[in-house]
């Protein structure tokens, strides 16, 4: 990754142009053709660099049902476990905890309702119960990471 992997890295993470062309945008503020971007964002993308690239939606504004999940998974269910819960439309991310519960994901469903069907589904086909622990308060955290300091803090 070079200096201009790093400054595209930083324009698509918090500064991505709502326009509808928006390499072009980038390319000339990087004093690159949108060609190159593009051929830049590929490759960032196919080394894994880039996993994925799209908004961030506030689900209550929208109108949807936002909860943390938790679960105990054995050693032997945890792969079987984490392929079903990956498989569910509108779970956002999963974790391996170092805990009893060891298995943390967010789930973004349509109601409370459905989320909380969604979570019956899984556990009836993975046989572990899962706790459903929705939001109260809602905390946001916002993490952008600088891509021209190479680490170096000097």
């Amino acid at each position: 990754m070079d200096d201009l992997d790093r400054k595209i890295l930083g324009v698509i993470q918090s500064g991505f142009p709502l326009e509808p062309r928006p390499y072009a945008v980038m390319g000339a503020e990087l004093g690159l053709t949108e060609s190159e971007v593009l051929a830049r964002v590929r490759a960032l993308k196919s080394s894994g660099v880039i996993r994925r690239i799209g908004a961030n939606f506030q689900s209550g504004k929208l109108g949807w049902h936002s909860t943390l999940c938790a679960a105990k998974v054995p050693d032997e269910a945890f792969e079987a476990f984490v392929a079903e819960v990956n498989s569910r439309q509108g779970v956002t991310h999963n974790y391996l905890r170092d805990h009893e519960f060891n298995v943390w994901f967010t789930f973004i469903g349509e109601s409370p309702e459905i989320a909380q069907q969604t979570l019956k589904d899984i556990t009836a086909k993975t046989g572990i119960d899962i706790l459903y622990l929705p939001a109260t308060k809602l905390f946001k955290i916002k993490v952008d990471f600088d891509m021209n300091n190479n680490g170096d803090d000097s």
